[in-house]
């Protein structure tokens, strides 16, 4: 309906392929800028960028043409101008979609009158050229529309790009972001098909990586209310580190807005479409832009190109054929007014990185009718051949090729080309000039941990900062602590709080503390687990020292002791307290005093197994020994009576034979205790947190307690006998020291259980060597001492006639 939508730049030729771009702008104030606004106004402002993508599409045609890629077959172009207008792009693709010439009156044939298109350069224009064009199967080929939606197979069957969509995109802003430790940041996406799709998978992947979000603004192009709302937020936030997800049109309004507000020393995080944009270059710009990090199409240098567009196409053929278009029959091109408003621009020419893909577009198509028309290198290419751009569609799917910028061209399942980029950094050259400069570059077709290669030490942070800017919800929790999240709030929000003892974290940041294994303890600092301490009683302790003197006091008295009764052994006193157990006794006194040391030093298994049974043995042979004394007492006043034959009964055999029967009974049980479970060392682990007590482990216990019990029932027997003989002649009578040590044993060792239970550590084994020197000074005191005490220093007390009381 009405009149036909008419290309700008046409050449007739065997083959068609068709081209879509916004060559002129509806917006004054920028010759870059264009937009969306659905109207009809006349064009009025060239978009420069445009320009060069639709004469790059002629250069690729042109090449082809002259290099004889298809032999006999020419290829031509239909370029159709949409004027950054939604209506105009809806006009542009009926256009494309018109059977046959455009000015035939044959309008509306259903057979599309190109086999191909190259374009557009928005998302969201090439949406509604793909959707237009699907249904006729007519091939889309975009050199910049990155939206990942257009990557449906199912929705756009027949679209294809040069370009990497936004999910590697989007990912690799994530990892950029993770790169340099920024876990808190803000987004600001433009509101359209581009923006809202690379957001919402950067906001996953960011989610994925840890990233928290304060906020995610968006806005529209022709939402200036709203783009005031946006900034304020940005504004008012506390990241410092933004993700601008936006066209470069609404980048541009983005960025006039913030210079309005004075927001500066952010550091900005920005995509492709924006990164090298030339029209943000502003006298402002970098004072909000400075520092800027994100990705770029990675530059490609075609050859002959440059000339192409700044020679022969850019200033003659082109241009005066525009002229000639427009009523300007007798104009000179070269003084014509527009020309020279391009030629301001020729600069730029280096920075064309989407050139390239539209060059490789244009050979992808070329290839795949290559494969279509049958060529041979004699015989050229079948012209007979009618070719659908349902069979390109096809063909297109399985191109693979090289061009000569040395990139190989291929399509992956999605329609897109493998995902490169270079990382840009907006920085201020030393001429002053803003520089778009590379500082790596990011593949996606590598392993994870080789994508990135960035030479940090060339970014040049916002403000002219030295260091990496910072930008946390909370301040990193340093090695010792860990993270607490707060209620309510994201989880990069967080108090650091201490590791408990026995646990640490030796990361910056770190979720959770780890606990030590068993036999390690967390340091100071909670940073490092280090080997717990072993304690055990040692021979170097004070306490160790002390006992050790009382134990050498003890065995050296009880030897003079025996050296005294032995010099005096012919003595009255000595012959009546039954020399020989006497001696036997002072034996197993020093034995006991000395079996002390083996509870001293290092557990060992033999120590574990010798401290325990000596102690057994020689305290029973000890007590046996009294008992014998005890028995002799009672069966020598026993036998005074008349007509009483006692003594012949329990003489010196039979008190030699209780002795051993008494000390056989507690080796047995020694025996079987070793045999059945013995004691072994053991690592006490539980009693201490922060170190380890190296103990005897008691193995059967049982055991251990009928090895006491035993001592306990001797000591029992014979305090009863020697309070039985308590009230027998003074002069002569042992019964009642013997009552007084045994009364002194028992009160030790009854004190001994409860305090043995509950001493901890090295204590437990400083309470049984307490124990065993106290109940042995209370037998050497008081059976001993006084006797000792009358042979040295009362020599006349020590006659028969005292000792039996006659005097």
């Amino acid at each position: 309906m009405g009149s036909p939508e008419l290309p700008l730049l046409s050449k007739p030729g065997d083959v068609i392929i068709g081209g879509a771009f916004s060559i002129h702008s509806q917006v004054s104030q920028h010759p870059l800028l264009f937009t969306d606004k659905p109207t009809d106004m006349e064009c009025s402002s060239v978009n420069l960028r445009e320009f060069r993508f639709a004469q790059t599409m002629i250069f690729a045609i042109e090449e082809i043409n002259q290099k004889g890629l298809l032999p006999n077959i020419s290829i031509g172009y239909r370029i159709y101008d949409n004027c950054g207008s939604t209506l105009k792009s809806m006009r542009s693709v009926m256009g494309l979609m018109n059977g046959g010439a455009a000015e035939s009156s044959d309008r509306c044939s259903g057979q599309a009158s190109v086999h191909a298109v190259i374009g557009e350069s928005e998302s969201s224009s090439t949406v509604i050229l793909s959707r237009t064009t699907g249904p006729f199967e007519l091939p889309v080929i975009s050199h910049s529309a990155t939206c990942e939606c257009l990557s449906n197979r199912k929705e756009y069957p027949s679209f294809f790009r040069t370009i990497a969509s936004d999910l590697h995109q989007s990912r690799a802003l994530a990892y950029l972001v993770k790169y340099f430790g920024w876990t808190w940041v803000g987004t600001v996406n433009s509101d359209s098909e581009y923006g809202n799709n690379g957001m919402a998978i950067f906001l996953a992947a960011a989610q994925e990586e840890g990233i928290c979000v304060e906020y995610s603004e968006k806005f529209h192009r022709t939402e200036r209310e709203k783009l005031k709302k946006v900034v304020e937020v940005v504004r008012k936030g506390t990241a410092k580190v933004i993700i601008g997800f936006l066209s470069h049109v609404e980048m541009n309004e983005f960025l006039e807005e913030m210079s309005l507000q004075n927001v500066t020393g952010l550091q900005f995080i920005g995509v492709e479409s924006w990164m090298t944009a030339d029209s943000l270059i502003t006298p402002t710009s970098f004072s909000v832009l400075g520092g800027a990090l994100g990705f770029a199409v990675p530059k490609a240098n075609i050859t002959g190109h440059d000339s192409f567009l700044l020679r022969e196409y850019w200033e003659t053929d082109i241009m005066c054929r525009y002229a000639r278009g427009n009523g300007m029959e007798t104009a000179k091109c070269k003084d014509d007014h527009f020309l020279y408003e391009l030629k301001d621009h020729v600069e730029d020419v280096a920075e064309l990185r989407y050139s390239t893909n539209i060059y490789k577009a244009v050979y992808a198509v070329a290839h795949a009718l290559l494969s279509l028309l049958k060529c041979s290198e004699h015989q050229g290419c079948d012209k007979t051949v009618a070719i659908t751009p349902g069979q390109v569609v096809k063909s297109l799917k399985m191109v693979n090729f090289t061009i000569k910028t040395g990139d190989q061209v291929w399509f992956d399942r999605t329609g897109a080309a493998v995902a490169r980029y270079e990382v840009i950094n907006w920085q201020r050259g030393s001429n002053g000039l803003i520089e778009f400069k590379p500082v790596g570059h990011y593949d996606a077709s590598q392993p994870p941990g080789q994508r990135f290669v960035l030479q940090s030490e060339e970014i040049t942070w916002p403000e002219g900062k030295q260091q990496v800017p910072v930008s946390q919800c909370s301040e990193s929790c340093h090695p010792g602590t860990h993270k607490v999240l707060q209620k309510g709030r994201p989880v990069c929000c967080y108090d650091c709080s201490p590791c408990p003892e026995g646990e640490i974290s030796n990361r910056t940041d770190s979720n959770g503390c780890i606990k030590c294994p068993e036999e390690y303890w967390s340091n100071e600092n909670r940073t490092m687990c280090v080997i717990k301490s072993i304690e055990f009683l040692s021979f170097s302790d004070v306490m160790c020292k002390v006992l050790v003197f009382f134990t050498v006091l003890g065995a050296g008295l009880t030897i003079s002791a025996a050296i005294l009764f032995f010099y005096h052994k012919d003595t009255p006193l000595v012959k009546a307290n039954n020399s020989e157990l006497s001696f036997l006794l002072l034996l197993s006194l020093s034995l006991c005093f000395l079996c002390s040391l083996t509870f001293i030093g290092r557990p060992s298994e033999w120590s574990c197994m010798l401290r325990h049974t000596a102690f057994g043995i020689t305290f029973v042979l000890c007590i046996s020994c009294v008992l014998g004394k005890t028995i002799v007492v009672l069966m020598a006043f026993r036998a005074t009576l008349p007509g009483s034959n006692v003594m012949k009964w329990f003489g010196p055999v039979q008190q030699r034979l209780s002795v051993l029967a008494f000390t056989l009974v507690q080796v047995v049980i020694c025996i079987l205790w070793l045999t059945i479970n013995p004691p072994v060392p053991f690592k006490n682990m539980s009693h201490y947190k922060e170190k380890i007590i190296l103990e005897c482990a008691l193995g059967s216990a049982i055991g251990f307690w009928a090895v006491l019990g035993y001592i306990g029932l001797l000591a029992l027997l014979c305090f009863v006998l020697a309070f039985l003989a308590r009230k027998l002649p003074d002069n002569f009578n042992e019964a009642k020291f013997i009552t007084f040590s045994m009364l002194i044993f028992c009160a030790v060792w009854i004190t001994f259980i409860p305090a043995y239970v509950s001493s901890p550590g090295k204590f437990t084994v400083a309470v049984e060597i307490f124990a065993i020197l106290a109940s042995s000074y209370g037998l050497l005191f008081c059976i001993f001492v006084p006797k000792c005490h009358v042979i040295v220093f009362k020599p006349e007390l020590n006659t028969k006639k005292f000792l039996m009381g006659k005097t």
